[in-house]
């Protein structure tokens, strides 16, 4: 489960999807007080920070339309509460950086580019 603190626009398409899923199930797991991953350390990481955890999702859902994706899965805005910036990163940016280029090279490319 991963949520990067990189603009979207560096992420693979499988990233960024798999971004948008993991926004999903972090917001699902926080709003409806689930158990499964309640204390995994991504959602800890989201817990006080909806608004941030919104924002996210929005900027994702921006980036999926301008590639051409149908988004069609917005989160509730009533229930958006707390901190509007995640200021806790388990990895800092550069890292995370390297973490996505390693993991793939689509990735990897659109980061060594500064695909904007």
């Amino acid at each position: 489960m991963r949520v990067w603190d990189l603009d979207q626009k560096l992420l693979c398409d499988r990233h960024l999807l798999g971004e948008h899923n993991e926004i999903h199930t972090i917001w699902s797991i926080i709003t409806n007080n689930l158990k499964g991953f309640s204390n995994h350390p991504e959602t800890n990481r989201w817990r006080g920070k909806l608004k941030a955890l919104y924002l996210r999702h929005e900027a994702t859902a921006r980036e999926m339309e301008r590639r051409g994706f149908k988004h069609k899965s917005a989160l509730d805005e009533n229930l958006v509460t707390g901190k509007a910036v995640q200021d806790e990163f388990k990895d800092s940016i550069e890292a995370q950086e390297r973490l996505l280029s390693d993991k793939d090279p689509d990735c990897a490319e659109r980061i060594r580019r500064k695909v904007p």
